[in-house]
């Protein structure tokens, strides 16, 4: 993959470049070599912030992080990349799976109107010594295991909030983050957990 770099006001290092080439090396594994990549490292205040963008062929993955450090802000920035790019890959094996599903089906339903096209004295042949009638059967083998990456468990404090805040607060800080499991502390040090349901309703659980 090509890869772009961008500084705001941060110094990119080679200890940096290295970092991205091991996290991008992982990612090409699931996407393929060719695409471009633009990384962006830029510091506001006490933050560090690292976003980058893979571009492909057939799709455009964007993750942004930050954190005290850059090193943790690119670290947890290209595991969402990675996280994007297996998703990705789970979603085309199972569009291709059920389009093989439906070809088997349409075959058989073409077989099932030439039977019913055929003579009575077809059918008639087509019965066995015991007097039943033959089926037609379709046998299709199939891998016992789909060929998925291997699960890879990441690290992250992007979902965790670094200051007391309320609960308003909280949702529209797990909406730009982008996150469906939000972790913060009201005023009174109360633990709380927003979660992103599958109706898209945002549930709030206390922690005791």
């Amino acid at each position: 993959m090509d890869v772009e770099y961008t500084g705001r006001q941060a110094t990119i290092t080679k200890k940096l470049k290295t970092q991205t080439e091991v996290g991008l090396a992982r990612i090409a594994k699931i996407l393929g070599n060719a695409g471009n990549v633009h990384v962006i490292l830029a510091t506001d205040k006490y933050r560090q912030i690292a976003e980058v963008t893979v571009l492909t062929r057939n799709q455009k993955l964007v993750a942004t992080c930050e954190s005290t450090e850059m090193v943790i802000a690119l670290r947890d920035t290209l595991d969402k990349i990675e996280q994007q790019a297996i998703r990705h890959k789970k979603k085309k094996m199972t569009i291709k799976r059920h389009g093989k599903s439906d070809t088997v089906l349409g075959g058989e339903a073409v077989e099932e109107e030439v039977a019913a096209a055929k003579p009575t004295a077809g059918r008639v042949a087509a019965k066995s010594s015991a007097g039943r009638k033959a089926v037609p059967m379709l046998v299709h083998s199939f891998p016992s295991t789909s060929p998925l990456s291997e699960p890879h468990v990441a690290r992250s404090t992007d979902g965790v909030a670094l200051r007391p805040m309320t609960l308003e607060e909280a949702v529209k800080e797990a909406a730009f983050r982008d996150r469906d499991v939000f972790v913060f502390r009201d005023h009174d040090g109360q633990a709380m957990v927003l979660h992103r349901k599958r109706d898209g309703k945002m549930e709030l659980i206390e922690v005791p």
